[in-house]
């Protein structure tokens, strides 16, 4: 389920108009859908295929990938390189392109990147009419620092003034932490309250917020109430005690 996620969450589509409804579109995929590299590994390989029935040309960008009050923020950066960094995949074929580091990794927190697959447009074709949709995939590299890295979590639950309940989640650690998603439960409880389904990462020293809307079939719990929190991750599932706490 995480790694299903993760590829939905990587995909993204840019229509080339070049004349009527009709629509067309390269498939193509990348594996692995994340890369990691680290001081004794800095190089790493990706494949990327092209199931359709046409060449696809593409242009891999390397990004600078932070945050910042819960967004994600990327920048252009020469740290990382891609060889070879424009490439055709013939129809059926594939494609083997290095990723590399250019720096030495941080001595104390793992360093997020983002590489970013954009299908390039096709050459002038006066014999086709319609849209094509050119394909966009964003996909992440985790840099391990020298020292041993892993999440540290806060969850912390607060009712706000409409009822709704706001999850907050403070990644305190050295590495990043990836949420598939999460189940909420009232004490006692063998069912789960509530479920939210999620693909959100949370970045070391980064903060996210979730909220669930107040829902009369779902009531949220007056504040002082404990939840049991499931959650399912890229470091595994872990579990929670979270007190709902007033707002403000």
């Amino acid at each position: 389920m995480l790694a299903r996620a993760i590829i939905k969450a990587a995909f993204g589509i840019i229509l080339f108009v070049m004349g009527s409804s009709v629509a067309s579109a390269a498939s193509f995929g990348v594996s692995p859908v994340r890369v990691t590299l680290s001081e004794s590994q800095s190089m790493g390989a990706l494949t990327v295929r092209n199931d359709g029935t046409e060449p696809a040309s593409l242009q891999m960008e390397m990004l600078n990938w932070s945050q910042a009050e819960g967004q994600d923020v990327l920048t252009p950066t020469r740290e990382l390189l891609a060889n070879p960094p424009i490439f055709t995949v013939p129809a059926g074929g594939s494609q083997l392109v290095r990723v590399g580091l250019r720096r030495a990794p941080d001595g104390q927190r793992e360093l997020t990147y983002r590489i970013v697959l954009q299908e390039l447009p096709p050459p002038p074709n006066p014999d086709f009419m319609g849209t094509r949709m050119l394909m966009r995939i964003s996909l992440p590299v985790f840099v391990l620092p020298k020292v041993d890295a892993k999440p540290v979590l806060l969850w912390q639950a607060t009712r706000t003034p409409q009822g709704a309940l706001k999850i907050s989640l403070t990644n305190n650690g050295n590495a990043h932490i990836q949420i598939a998603n999460f189940k909420l439960s009232l004490p006692g409880s063998q069912q789960p309250w509530v479920t939210k389904e999620s693909a959100e990462y949370v970045l070391p020293g980064q903060s996210r917020d979730w909220t669930l809307p107040a829902n009369s079939e779902y009531p949220v719990p007056p504040p002082g109430t404990s939840l049991q929190l499931f959650a399912q991750t890229d470091a595994g599932d872990i579990e929670a005690e979270v007190m709902i706490a007033p707002f403000g």
